[in-house]
């Protein structure tokens, strides 16, 4: 639970309250009221909260040390950026970001999301049973949200069970943007360390450095797959046991499918590897629908080039009973979120707190207000 504690070194800031939430120090607004610790990860500790003056239930995470690792705060710098922009029923709104005292020595950041009940990633490995229903439904709401994102040049280059939110009447959003990039065609080369392994596309295993909306398509193939399983498709051990494994279950590919990978090295590796003749996914999954067989099959094809899109997969049979482009919010305007990832601690802290007053007018109007000497 959340305990409330003395600030450190007895000094207490304006406006804050202070509390151990497993072991962590929370300095917090005193307008959100701490309920309980709900999650734990390298990012930091999330904790559950009231916000006193609307009643509303949210959860804050703290980054701790956010400028100790220049990657993290690279990653904290642009989830603040994107999801000040984004607006949909199925990605996560981020309402506040808290301001801290000091502007330029500030080492912690605090999030504050809206609150949902668990994960897909609970959801899966819980013995609750998932119905045909409950399938559609997640991955429905999964693909409207990522078409959304598409529209507005995102790719999210991260999705997996744990970064798909919950709610307790089957509501889905997804979080998670510290990996996402706009898809500008520049730049594009993407280092082992991003993507979690097991629901990376081929095109990500073998190096190829240039790579589209159709990374996350692969990512949702994946995660279909293992909410109709109860279990990961491609629990890889490391890179080139992933794309063992892919090659397994796909069946060995033909010259005219591998065209797409620009490493020689890599192409090579693919071609080097026995001779499969794949497994189908009715055998791997054999209570599933038919046309839930066939979309998983049209997202999950080794070559990039030949995979449905998002739009495409919206419209499959297997979504008929609840797609309606009707339902689909305006296209948005691509954002423009490029970073530098070579810009210094201080730069990046900077940019940090600038995000941080779009969602305090109050604090600009003060600064306005009562200039700094030069």
């Amino acid at each position: 639970m959340a305990t409330p504690v003395q600030p450190p070194n007895g000094v207490r800031s304006e406006g804050k309250h202070y509390f151990s939430i497993w072991q962590a120090l929370f300095e917090i607004d005193i307008k959100y009221v701490p309920i309980k610790p709900i999650g734990r990860g390298a990012y930091g500790i999330v904790c559950s909260s009231i916000n006193r003056q609307t009643n509303e239930k949210v959860a804050i995470k703290k980054i701790h040390n956010t400028f100790d690792n220049h990657t993290d705060a690279v990653r904290t710098l642009r989830e603040l950026k994107l999801l000040r922009h984004l607006r949909h029923e199925n990605v996560i709104a981020l309402k506040d970001v808290m301001v801290p005292m000091h502007r330029t020595s500030f080492k912690d950041v605090y999030l504050v999301y809206e609150l949902m009940d668990t994960d897909l990633h609970q959801i899966i490995k819980s013995s609750q049973s998932l119905s045909n229903d409950h399938c559609q439904y997640f991955l429905f709401q999964l693909l409207r949200g990522l078409k959304y994102l598409h529209s507005a040049n995102i790719l999210h280059r991260d999705l997996k069970p744990g970064n798909l939110l919950i709610n307790a009447n089957c509501d889905l959003k997804i979080c998670d943007f510290g990996l996402a990039r706009t898809n500008s065609g520049k730049d594009q080369f993407m280092t082992e360390y991003v993507v979690t392994r097991w629901y990376r596309a081929p095109e990500l295993l073998l190096c190829c450095e240039n790579y589209g909306t159709s990374i996350d398509v692969w990512s949702v193939g994946c995660i279909f797959a293992e909410l109709l399983g109860r279990k990961p498709l491609f629990p890889g051990t490391e890179c080139l046991n992933q794309l063992k494994l892919i090659i397994n279950i796909l069946g060995s590919q033909t010259e005219n499918d591998i065209k797409f990978i620009d490493n020689q090295k890599a192409r090579k590796f693919i071609k080097s590897l026995p001779f499969s003749p794949g497994t189908s996914f009715s055998q791997l999954y054999p209570h599933a629908q038919p046309s839930a067989i066939d979309l998983l099959q049209k997202m999950l094809v080794f070559d990039p080039s030949k995979r449905i899109s998002v739009t495409e997969a919206l419209h499959h049979p297997f979504m008929a009973s609840l797609y309606s482009p009707s339902m689909d919010p305006p296209v948005e305007v691509p954002v423009s979120m490029d970073i530098d990832e070579d810009l210094g601690e201080e730069v990046i802290r900077e940019m940090i707190w600038k995000e941080m007053l779009h969602y305090h007018p109050e604090v600009v109007a003060v600064a306005v207000a009562n200039p700094q000497p030069n």
